[in-house]
């Protein structure tokens, strides 16, 4: 872990090991608030805690540097609490351990925490340099983004000063984003009266599992495969040439995370399970064959189990992976005018299906609100039609762009003039914070950026060790080059 210490810049990566160290998966705010809240204290810098969680600092803006644009600097301190299945790992208590491997950071079977830890660490940075030049400046650190943008969505919008916001929660260095989608959440229910299942019968346990798994917004144009959509279909064709009935289903945990595994428990007539190994074998060649390259490691396995005590009814059974198969999920459309870039998607997240209860919840995203009311409204329309109980929450705006941004145009020479080359301008395809503060705070002028991560939400995570020099040196340039007060 000391080699993290080592790494540039050292002021940094310093505060990133010491988020590591701090269990604080979403939902788990209590350590690393207490831990923001006695950093900003150290510094002698006003740090208080606000209604929902969020920790706000506050620094004077160093001498001549008053007649700039206040800025606030903002990054969410939750992370997605994601393993492989194989790793020992506690989030609400053991520290991220990690890793350097040639010029990326890892960690070792979960996620790293870099989002949006790295953002934060680079806001603790600038906080503590007392060499830089800068005008007014806030920190927003948020709680609980990654599961609903709770800290967001409760931001009092009379608590900040600031007239720009620097988000530093992107994951592409050298790429500045003046727009995100919105999105809401979708959550359908269904209760049934369990069967008891027939004493003859035997049990087996399906498993699909090694996906790559990643963000439902970065990476949903990726082609990766979503575990539950998959199983779904090896379900439906198992029912079709077994006699077998679905126990139970379960698939996913993250809303915005692409599900990497999910299992199915059936059970089969003793007479007819013949053959059964050769067609799982046959159906993960399939699988593999179909999604190569993009997914190397799918692995598809059935194992004996014990015969469960009740069955979901054929009924219920036959409609619920009917829905699985039939409802949207990836990518639905890319924005007419910015083709290569997402507009609307949706993420089949997590299935869970047993002892009377099914639960299946999706996180729809657009840039266009239109569009998102469209997808909303056509999946409520798929699980409608299975007898599903369906509600919409957390339904938040995306953020429109403004191309004559004052702090966009700053950014673009500030980039220019210390990297030679241009950086470039975008909408990104995720739930950004930015959308609801802006909302909340009507006139922010708002960029978001940050270093270069891949495969957030998964055990892949990485951040490249280059970039994160960059991205600060870029950001503590910004903030020297401020616009001035109007």
């Amino acid at each position: 872990m000391s080699t993290i210490l080592h790494l540039s810049p050292q002021n940094v990566w310093k505060h990133f090991h010491e988020l590591t160290q701090i269990p604080r998966p979403s939902g788990y705010m209590e350590k690393v608030t207490a831990f923001l809240i006695a950093f900003g204290e150290s510094l002698h810098l006003e740090s208080i805690v606000d209604e929902v969680g969020n920790v706000i600092i506050r620094k004077p803006a160093t001498p001549g540097m008053e007649n700039r644009k206040g800025i606030v600097l903002q990054a969410h301190m939750d992370m997605v609490p994601q393993k492989n299945n194989d790793t020992v790992h506690d989030f609400e208590k053991d520290p991220i351990q990690t890793y350097v491997d040639g010029d990326w950071l890892k960690a070792r079977g979960t996620t790293l925490g870099a989002d949006n830890g790295l953002g934060v660490a680079a806001i603790m940075a600038v906080l503590e340099d007392k060499n830089l030049k800068h005008g007014e400046l806030e920190a927003l650190i948020t709680v609980d983004e990654e599961t609903g943008m709770y800290g967001a969505f409760g931001l009092n919008p009379n608590i900040l000063n600031g007239e720009i916001l620097l988000n530093l929660d992107s994951e592409d260095e050298g790429d500045l984003y003046i727009g995100c989608a919105g999105g809401v959440d979708l959550t359908a229910t269904l209760a049934y009266r369990e069967e008891t299942t027939d004493t003859d019968f035997v049990a087996r346990r399906i498993t699909l599992k090694g996906l790559r798994g990643g963000h439902s917004g970065l990476e949903i144009n990726e082609g990766r495969g979503n575990a539950n959509k998959l199983l779904a279909r090896v379900t439906h064709d198992l029912l079709l040439e077994f006699d077998c009935q679905l126990a139970s289903f379960e698939g996913g945990n993250m809303r915005n995370a692409i599900p990497r595994e999910a299992t199915a428990l059936l059970v089969f007539a003793p007479d007819d399970i013949e053959g059964l190994d050769e067609y799982i074998r046959s159906y993960e060649a399939r699988l593999n064959s179909e999604y190569a390259p993009i997914e190397s490691n799918l692995s598809l396995t059935l194992e004996v189990a014990d015969r469960p005590e009740y069955v979901i009814p054929e009924e219920i059974q036959d409609n619920l992976i009917d829905t699985l198969m039939a409802c949207q999920n990836g990518v639905m459309r890319m924005i007419p005018t910015v083709p290569d870039t997402v507009e609307t998607s949706s993420n089949l997240a997590i299935v869970l299906a047993s002892q009377g209860k099914i639960e299946i919840r999706i996180l729809a995203r657009s840039s266009s609100d239109s569009m998102k009311e469209f997808l909303a409204d056509s999946l409520t329309a798929c699980f409608a039609m299975a007898g599903m109980k369906v509600e919409l929450s957390g339904a938040y705006s995306g953020w429109q762009p403004n191309v004559d941004s004052p702090i966009l145009k700053a950014m673009k020479e500030a980039y220019h003039k210390q990297f030679g080359t241009e950086p470039a301008v975008k909408v990104i395809h995720a739930g950004l914070e930015c959308g609801i503060i802006g909302a909340a705070c009507p006139g922010l002028d708002m960029i978001s950026f940050g270093p270069t991560l891949r495969s957030p939400h998964s055990p892949d995570e990485r951040a490249y060790i280059p970039s994160v020099q960059k991205f600060y040196d870029f950001l503590t340039a910004t903030l020297e080059n401020a616009p001035f007060n109007s």
